[in-house]
């Protein structure tokens, strides 16, 4: 049986996790984005509820869809499990970052993790996620070893894993500078300290991608983002060539994340440029490109090279 198989077997049992204290907010609060997707909800609500750390709360966001579907799947858990889990259905999509927002601002617990719908956890990724920020006080968060795994629709419109990959598998520790390169986390692989949105804000409503990224961003410039090694806790689902609501963001929307991806660093650049003006800018700019063309000269062959000065020599005497 695999890791997967086994995450998914034992969220069928409700008997492993201790019962959170009604009389006190949960320690751990977690948001679920969804939209029309009943299946992956579900699923997704069996993946809490294996976990062996039991002191979470959990708000569905329903963003736009069908609300039956989305109460039926909260009504179908028992019921220890069910007064648990609050719901709040939007008549019109808001968006990704609102709805991370609006589920954030509806919890009242010390830690946040986004748990999209459609991914999923080892049942040890909140007890060793929160241990570790137990014992590491100046942390704000912390990331978890994640693998990728490729999904693929069944004929009764289920999935099953169809492959598997590892995400940044030479990844040992969150840096400020490779975070500048780009996104090292996805949102159900990070759990953090709630307080980090009264100091940085909320989750950029006006980018509907990349938001995670860009948050990310804000945090690790002033504060340290822990990391566990080791074995994969969390599992980031994709299904290359399934497009629509069914889709995996990170394709669906993929001309969204190069827009968004573009529109935060030119913001950024714009931002450094009046405060210091466009020296360095202009000079790394040209600096750049006269480099990658240096490069990629000396990579080519002899031949080319050879092929490449007749061409410019022919090119000079026919001007003359």
């Amino acid at each position: 049986m695999s890791r997967l198989d086994a995450v998914i077997v034992s969220a069928g049992t409700t008997g492993r996790y201790a019962v959170a204290d009604k009389a006190q907010p949960a320690r751990v609060g977690i948001v679920v984005r969804t939209k029309n997707r009943p299946w992956f909800l579900r699923r997704a609500l069996r993946d809490i509820a294996a976990q062996d750390f039991g002191d979470w709360a959990v708000h569905v966001v329903n963003d736009g869809g069908d609300a039956a579907v989305v109460d039926a799947a909260v009504a179908a858990l028992p019921e220890s499990l069910r007064t648990r889990v609050a719901a709040t259905h939007n008549p019109h999509p808001t968006g990704r970052s609102a709805a991370a927002n609006q589920g954030v601002r509806a919890l009242e617990t010390e830690l946040v993790v986004l748990h999209d719908d459609d991914d999923l956890w080892d049942p040890s990724f909140l007890s060793r996620t929160v241990a570790h920020l137990d014992a590491n006080p100046d942390d704000i968060g912390v990331m978890v070893r994640t693998e990728i795994i490729y999904e693929s629709q069944q004929p009764d419109g289920s999935f099953a894993e169809a492959g598997r990959a590892p995400f940044w598998p030479h990844l040992r520790e969150i840096t400020y500078s490779d975070l500048l390169q780009v996104n090292r986390a996805v949102p159900i692989s990070y759990l953090y300290r709630r307080a980090l949105h009264d100091e940085v804000g909320f989750y950029r409503e006006d980018l509907h991608a990349v938001e995670d990224w860009e948050f990310n961003l804000r945090t690790a410039l002033i504060h340290h983002i822990g990391f566990i090694d080791g074995e994969p806790l969390a599992f980031w689902m994709q299904r290359v060539g399934v497009a629509g609501e069914l889709g995996n963001s990170m394709f669906a929307l993929a001309e969204e994340h190069e827009h968004y991806d573009r529109l935060v660093r030119d913001e950024a650049l714009r931002a450094y440029v009046r405060a210091h003006g466009p020296g360095l800018p202009l000079y790394l700019t040209r600096f750049i490109q006269d480099e990658v063309g240096r490069q990629l000269d000396e990579r080519s062959s002899l031949g080319q090279r050879v092929t490449q000065t007749l061409r410019t020599w022919r090119r000079d005497r026919r001007a003359r």
